[in-house]
């Protein structure tokens, strides 16, 4: 007699689908965190080359400088916590293709230095992933910017909402007004770090929090990262301010680093 024919059942068929599912949630995750990677390192350094042949075209003064071209490199992000190898070149424009290459500068937001809002947004995950440890800032840690004339120092906000602990949160970094003015005056509700909706965009403001897109008298100098929360997933943006708090005019023998770079952890 014939042997009756094997019959599939359908929990059989669901287990196989989850786990050809969960094989190919694998290799997309090895293409983010991974094959993008190389991707991203290739055009970075491509990136740092033109920028140094750029800078090496003569010395431009900052206050004649135009906004660079989409795509094009303009500057160099230094965050000296995250070690003395963190560094990044950083894009104008924040669409795919300029984040492939690094953290890239939303247009219409003010420049290094300027008053206002230099905002930038990163990957958190592949593609470089220059913002991957963002979580991991504190309030006072330095930002450093290089441009072609100019380094200039950003420190990072209070994380605490409350006037008494934000002024003791940089009390060591920010002079008496500037730290008073973010503990108790207008940048009060301003965080070092904090999780929004991605449809928030009053975070790249010149006065962030607030709706005016106006670059006013008396504003200090923010500087803002953006990136995807949590990781691996879109839901949500971290958000982190910092304040400028030095300006230093490079010089030709190139040994004029600020401070900051040497808080290297």
């Amino acid at each position: 007699m014939p042997a009756a024919p094997h019959r599939i059942s359908a929990s059989q068929v669901i287990g196989e689908l989850l786990l050809t599912a969960g094989a190919l949630l694998l290799l997309f995750a090895f293409y983010e965190s991974f094959w993008t990677n190389i991707a991203s390192g290739e055009k970075q350094h491509e990136a740092q080359q033109k920028l140094e042949l750029q800078w090496g075209d003569g010395w431009v003064n900052p206050r004649e400088a135009k906004a660079p071209a989409l795509g094009d490199a303009f500057a160099r992000m230094y965050i000296p916590a995250f070690g003395p190898d963190y560094e990044f070149a950083i894009i104008e424009g924040v669409q795919e293709q300029e984040l492939l290459v690094g953290p890239g500068r939303y247009p219409d937001t003010q420049m290094p230095g300027e008053n206002g809002n230099f905002a930038v947004a990163g990957h958190r995950v592949g593609k470089g992933a220059p913002f991957n440890d963002l979580g991991g800032l504190k309030a006072c840690d330095a930002i450093v910017v290089e441009t072609q004339t100019q380094w200039v120092t950003y420190r990072v906000l209070p994380m605490s909402k409350q006037p008494d602990e934000r002024r003791a949160e940089t009390a060591d970094c920010l002079p008496g007004g500037m730290n008073e003015r973010v503990a108790t005056g207008d940048y009060g509700k301003v965080q070092g770090r904090h999780i929004t909706l991605p449809g928030d965009i009053d975070v790249v403001n010149p006065m962030p929090e607030t709706k005016s897109m106006e670059v006013v008298d008396g504003m200090e100098g923010i500087m803002t990262l953006t990136t995807c929360h949590p990781q691996f997933s879109n839901a949500e943006r971290m958000v982190v301010h910092a304040m400028r708090t030095e300006v230093l005019p490079k010089n030709p023998e190139g040994n004029s680093l600020p401070s900051a770079m040497s808080e290297v952890k």
